[in-house]
């Protein structure tokens, strides 16, 4: 009874734990930094790479916008917002579809299911 609820508690913690997403933290100056400069042609070429993706193309199409008005509003745009875009498209880009969170979450659950296999139809006797 003991083990089992252990086996559960100890299970629950490890999805708990597993699922948590990272959080990063950093010292903030009191000085105001000076922004990097901004590369337009670089961002502007990550922008046009996701926007030929097919499934940003469909859904924007979906949406009722042609290449011609996207390229209309991108070149309206000032070099800080295009940079700022960019920036958030690489940071969409590193989550991707979650695989990696899905196979960690199958990999705990049969490990319990195993652990638990192992424990439940085994019974140590202690003699003397």
């Amino acid at each position: 009874m003991v083990k089992k609820t252990l086996i559960y508690y100890l299970a629950i913690a490890m999805f708990v734990v597993g699922i948590v997403p990272r959080v990063e933290a950093a010292f903030v100056p009191s000085q105001t930094m000076a922004m990097p400069a901004v590369d337009r042609v670089e961002d502007l070429g990550t922008i046009q790479a996701v926007l030929e993706s097919k499934l940003v193309k469909q859904r924007l199409q979906d949406l009722g916008f042609t290449a011609d008005e996207i390229n209309a509003r991108l070149s309206q745009m000032s070099d800080q917002q295009i940079h700022s875009f960019a920036r958030q498209l690489d940071d969409l880009r590193v989550g991707k579809d979650g695989l990696g969170i899905v196979i960690a979450l199958l990999i705990i659950i049969i490990l319990v299911i195993v652990i638990i296999n192992l424990t439940t139809g085994h019974k140590i006797v202690v003699t003397q």
